[in-house]
């Protein structure tokens, strides 16, 4: 009759919650300065800027026209 070892040693992780875990070091950002933008970064910011300032005018052009200060044509 053949044997199986079992030779499974499942590693126990203790999960530690971060309000109860030891502070760390922050790291310093002193003298890191600006960094540098791909074109398609730069862009892909741009683009996003725009998208943000027109949901911006369409959501207060929406509330002025809720309110009855600005009429359908």
């Amino acid at each position: 009759m053949a044997t199986m070892q079992n030779s499974y040693n499942p590693e126990i992780f203790r999960v530690i919650h971060p309000l109860n875990d030891a502070p760390e070091e922050k790291c310093t950002h002193e003298g890191l300065g600006p960094i540098a933008m791909t074109s398609s970064v730069r862009i892909s910011l741009f683009v996003l800027r725009g998208y943000l300032i027109l949901m911006t005018l369409m959501l207060i052009y929406r509330t002025l026209e809720l309110a009855g200060m600005i009429h359908k044509l």
